[in-house]
């Protein structure tokens, strides 16, 4: 990559090649040339990647984006170049601010390039001998320190000192010792090598895939310790995942290979040949024992990818029900007291069929040894017999025990567990017991289950069970009818209940306690062996049924009003006016008229929205209580939980209306006007802040006595309280204004109003104090000034200063903004600047007037003098 180098003659000073606008236009082209050559350059080079998976693909990235950003730097340094830079610098050239932060971005990148560089060389030696070093030892003792050079780099390199860096580095030298194992150890000539050579190369895998991760944790541990460098926190699943399931294999390849060495070639070697003198029965056995390892041998998948780390479980798992009966042995001793169970099975009869079925394959492993006699007549083949006898016994003797203490303990806990009630209650934590604490469930006991299952197993394994328990699984089917039925009805109670708040549960005690007594016969009477069951949960479901269809009803009211309560908070009670046109806003009495009376309109709609909901009520009442008074004594609680939601709405509403309200004052809209005008001597608002801040406080307090329009309810009842006459002209009303009023997030909220306003009214008559500089335009007397100065007979000199001056402040004045915004307010100078300059311009009518009269004077005093000399001349 080569800059283009300038072919005009740049051999004079810099400053004079500035001033020639061809050379510069023609140095403009270069650096232009040059700016997307280095962008090109930049852009290829971050975004190239590694070409390959290992940590070397890494250091060749790097070294070749230095060499390539070097090479740009170097050029960017010649004489040549740097004299560009400098006539374009003295130009002014728009051009070369581009080209600077160009420039100032390969000189960054190129930077890190090289630091980057730096410090990969330190590990390369490393990286070349885990990548191609002559066996597993070598690898070995490269890789703690390789370990140790990383731990530098993270303290030393800027670029590879933080987790997104550093991560993906280790990730690729993980990724590498992974290759080096998976070339290495190829399950389709492993088991056909030479069996001692095959261990060793597989326990030195499996040791470097450990080495890669003790070294790791060593070198954490260090820097932890030091209490100085910056902790390893990388993601262990990046680092170890593949590793660690490379290991496992290894082990499980390492087992393969110890089972047949130790337990099988060691059997048939030729010493048996020998003896038995029939070589080609053991060999046969021998190629049985190879057949072992045929299915690793012939695998279609890669055993170590971790995707197929479910096929490599079947593998092994098939080659582990081959092994001998020693390891059935082990197998039976170590799971004795809590044998794994198929799915589905119960404990007893489940740990008899896995007692079996390790019987089976020990059985079968001796079939096998007894198609060869000589070899059961081998000191080896007795020691398997005896070992098979001893197994087999002891697990009869584990079927026998458990099979006669289920028998004994079904005998004697299947009729106590029969006479449970069908349900049973429970009290779930609450801190008051309430009806919807109270919990029904199911009293078929967990164990009653088992039994039956248990029975229907045992009778498959051919053990005789009790009557009882035949007769108890023969009624499965039923028992499994009624638990679903009890149990989705109960459900279907515990739903509905669940959608009661305390009010609706208070106000439906009678239905509830209806229910409960004809619950109270599955909880009393009826027991499992009991007749009528069926009936039972058929007039549950009726009459819970019945109870679901009142509970909706009572729900659509609530929801009902629910509504009208929403309808109510979210009224907003402070509407504002548009704008007229254009600049023009209602005037500040304007605006609070017009959110007044938009409010009163609101508030009407809403004490009709409010007035209905003692109907609706009503109607609840008619269905629990079959009366339509609005005062039933059943609905006490009810009628008082809706005031008490009516209350907090009617304070949300107060709330969310006035934060909104101070929301608005705060906000940079303008929502009314106001003028800025001159009353001498003073300049002040129209109308001034005393009146807006009035106003503000008014309509805050309208706000907060819209809750006088919502009368309050009578004790105990729904019905609205009527006007109560104190003395012969005094009426008191029942209203929530004097709860609501007093709620303490109201009256802070009023003040931060009244607060705020008062601070933007200060803020503006602070603006208007600016005016004061021409406080001396109404001020002074004009009358007499103008004596003072006519006695004084000032020049025209003078004269023409003061009505510059004059012109001059009116003039300003044109100039100053016709509107002031702040906040809320909108203030109208346009009286103001109307006012200064009359004054301004009554100034200057007054000087002219007195420069005439003295102009006038002075001409008729010269022709005094004129006609006197001529006069004297003549005579």
């Amino acid at each position: 990559i080569k800059l283009e180098m300038p072919t005009i003659n740049l051999d004079r000073e810099a400053t004079a090649l500035a001033t020639v606008p061809e050379v510069v236009k023609a140095l403009e082209s270069y650096t232009m040339t040059w700016q997307k050559l280095i962008s090109t350059t930049l852009e290829e080079q971050l975004t190239k990647v590694p070409q390959g998976n290992g940590p070397l693909a890494e250091v060749d990235l790097w070294r070749e984006r230095n060499d390539t950003l070097s090479a740009l730097i170097e050029q960017t340094k010649l004489p040549e170049v740097q004299k560009v830079l400098e006539i374009l610098q003295e130009a002014e050239s728009e051009h070369i601010g581009d080209l600077q932060i160009v420039l100032s971005d390969l000189r960054k990148h190129h930077v890190e390039a090289l630091d980057n560089v730096k410090f990969l060389s330190t590990l390369e030696r490393h990286l070349k001998t885990l990548t191609c070093g002559t066996g597993f030892n070598v690898v070995l003792d490269t890789i703690p320190s390789l370990m140790n050079a990383l731990r530098m780099v993270w303290i030393l390199s800027r670029h590879y000192s933080k987790d997104e860096q550093m991560v993906p580095l280790m990730e690729r030298i993980a990724w590498e010792i992974s290759t080096r194992v998976y070339k290495v150890v190829d399950l389709h000539t492993l088991f056909k090598e030479d069996r001692a050579a095959a261990k060793k190369k597989i326990a030195e895998a499996k040791s470097t895939l450990e080495q890669w991760k003790k070294c790791y944790f060593a070198v954490r541990a260090q820097i932890e310790a030091s209490g100085r460098e910056q902790h390893w926190e990388f993601d262990r699943k990046r680092l170890f995942e593949k590793t660690d399931y490379m290991t496992s294999v290894c082990q499980d390849l390492y087992d393969i290979l110890q089972v047949i060495i130790e337990e099988f070639y060691n059997v048939f070697g030729p010493e048996l040949k020998a003896v038995t003198g029939d070589p080609k029965r053991i060999d046969d056995l021998v190629r049985a024992v190879n057949g072992l390892t045929s299915p690793m041998e012939e695998l279609t998948f890669d055993p170590f990818s971790i995707e197929s780390a479910h096929d490599w479980k079947l593998i092994m798992e098939e080659f582990k029900e081959e092994v001998s009966v020693e390891n059935i042995k082990q197998i039976f001793v170590q799971n004795l007291k809590d044998p794994p169970l198929y799915k589905n099975h119960p404990p007893v009869a489940g740990a008899i069929y896995w007692s079996r079925s390790l019987f089976y394959r020990i059985k079968q492993t001796i079939i096998r040894f007894q198609e060869v006699e000589v070899l059961l007549a081998s000191e080896r083949g007795k020691e398997v017999k005896q070992t098979y006898l001893q197994v087999a016994k002891r697990m009869k003797e584990y079927e026998d025990q458990k099979y006669n203490q289920w028998r004994d303990r079904t005998e004697q806990i299947l009729p106590l567990l029969l006479k449970n009630t069908l349900l049973a209650s429970s009290v779930t934590e609450k801190p008051v017991m309430t009806k919807k604490s109270i919990h029904f469930i199911v009293n078929f006991s967990p164990i009653l289950q088992e039994i039956i299952i248990e029975t229907k197993y045992m009778e498959q394994l051919g053990f005789p069970v009790p009557e009882i328990a035949r007769y108890v699984a023969l009624q499965e089917d039923k028992y499994l009818r009624y638990t679903n039925g009890l149990k989705n009805m109960l459900d279907r109670y515990h739903k509905l209940m669940g959608t009661l708040n305390e009010a609706e549960t208070k106000l439906l005690d009678d239905h509830i306690q209806e229910l409960w007594r004809i619950f109270k016969s599955g909880h009393r009477r009826l027991k499992w062996n009991s007749l009528g069951i069926g009936d039972f949960i058929v007039r549950c479901t009726q009459a819970i049924r019945k109870f679901e269809s009142l509970v909706h009803q009572i729900h659509n009211n609530s929801e009902d009003i629910s509504n009208t309560l929403l309808f109510i908070e979210s009224t907003n009670l402070f509407k504002f006016p548009l704008s007229k046109n254009g600049d023009e806003l209602p005037k500040a009495k304007e605006f609070f008229e017009y959110v007044k009376c938009e409010r009163a309109k609101d508030v009407t709609h809403m004490v009709r929205k409010y007035s209905a909901i003692p109907q609706l009520l009503m109607k609840v009442e008619g269905r629990v209580a079959n009366t339509n008074s609005g005062k039933s004594p059943k609905l006490t609680s009810y009628y008082a939980y809706w005031e008490n939601r009516i209350y907090q709405v009617l304070t949300q509403l107060i709330v969310k209306n006035l934060q909104a309200f101070n929301a608005a004052v705060l906000a940079n809209v303008p929502l009314f006007q106001t003028e800025a005008i001159l009353s001498v001597p003073e300049i002040i608002l129209q109308p001034n802040a005393s009146e807006i801040d009035k106003m503000t406080v008014q309509c805050i307090r309208d706000c907060v006595e819209v809750t006088k329009h919502f009368v309050r309810w009578m004790h105990g009842t729904c019905i609205e309280c009527p006007p109560q006459h104190i003395e012969e002209d005094e009426v008191i009303t029942f209203n929530f204004y004097s709860d609501v009023s007093q709620n303490p997030l109201i009256i802070e909220q009023a003040v931060l109003i009244t607060q705020n306003v008062h601070k933007l009214l200060a803020s503006l008559s602070k603006y208007l104090k600016q005016w004061k500089r021409y406080h001396l335009l109404w001020k002074l007397d004009k009358g007499v000034v103008m004596e003072r100065l006519a006695a004084e007979k000032p020049s025209c000199i003078t004269f023409d200063e003061e009505l510059q001056f004059y012109m001059k402040v009116a003039q300003e004045v044109t100039q100053q903004p016709l509107i002031k915004d702040e906040q809320c307010i909108r203030l109208q100078l346009a009286p103001l600047v109307y006012t200064v300059q009359e004054n301004a311009r009554g100034w200057v009518i007054s000087l002219g007037k007195l420069l005439n009269e003295s102009a006038r004077e002075e001409l008729f005093s010269l022709q005094e003098e004129i006609q006197v000399g001529v006069f004297s001349s003549c005579c």
